[in-house]
């Protein structure tokens, strides 16, 4: 293990943890799609059923177990907990567009076709795009709380992180898994424009705006 995986790792996880104390301090979850939380939380199901078959290391487990405890806490907060304040008008994202590709894709293209593998298949699919349905709710409002920013940078700097760990896995061990350097490499593509933003609006103190959609 290296230092950009044990990076992308806490920047993960601190996206996470500003995301649910968010919600928590404000007693709200608007402007953050639910939609996108309910992909995450697949995500992370269908990647981490090796728990059961298994064992890497501790520090493996404890992360693993620590991201899907908090990927269902997040859900059953916006859906139950603070649901009256969940904007299900601007969180429209038509998830069947995503799913059905990313099923079939992994179905076509992956290491083994075993029923685990498929399924690791389809979380590495399916986190490359599960924060579209979060940029497509801002790019409707207009608009985004500075703490959400926070939490969207987070988590596009924990991928960008990992893209330097493929690279550090490359030349010191030899390793590349192309599904995964793809599908991440994709996923930070996403966050370009955000990024871009983040920079030159947020970290100044103004407020993250964006053209309405005509």
């Amino acid at each position: 293990m290296n230092v950009f995986r044990i990076l992308g790792d806490v920047s993960h996880l601190l996206a996470i943890i500003i995301l649910l104390m968010k919600i928590q301090k404000s007693k709200s979850c608007a402007g953050i799609s639910g939609k996108s939380q309910i992909l995450f939380a697949l995500v992370f199901t269908t990647r981490y059923l090796d728990l059961f078959t298994i064992f890497i290391s501790v520090y493996n487990t404890v992360m693993k177990v620590i991201f899907l405890i908090c990927a269902y806490i997040t859900v059953y907060m916006i859906y139950v907990k603070f649901r009256k304040t969940f904007d299900s008008e601007n969180d429209s994202f038509r998830l069947e567009f995503l799913l059905v590709p990313v099923i079939g894709l992994s179905f076509l293209e992956n290491h083994s076709f075993t029923p685990l593998e498929i399924l690791w298949t389809f979380s590495i699919y399916l986190e490359s795009v599960a924060i579209l349905p979060q940029l497509f709710m801002i790019s409707k409002t207009g608009e985004a709380e500075t703490i959400t920013t926070h939490y969207l940078f987070f988590l596009g700097l924990y991928r960008a992180l990992y893209i330097a760990n493929w690279v550090w896995r490359y030349y010191t061990e030899n390793f590349y898994d192309q599904i995964a350097v793809v599908s991440g490499v994709v996923q930070t593509i996403f966050y370009c424009d955000f990024f871009y933003l983040y920079v030159t609006k947020v970290l100044k103190g103004k407020k993250l705006s964006l053209p309405m959609p005509v």
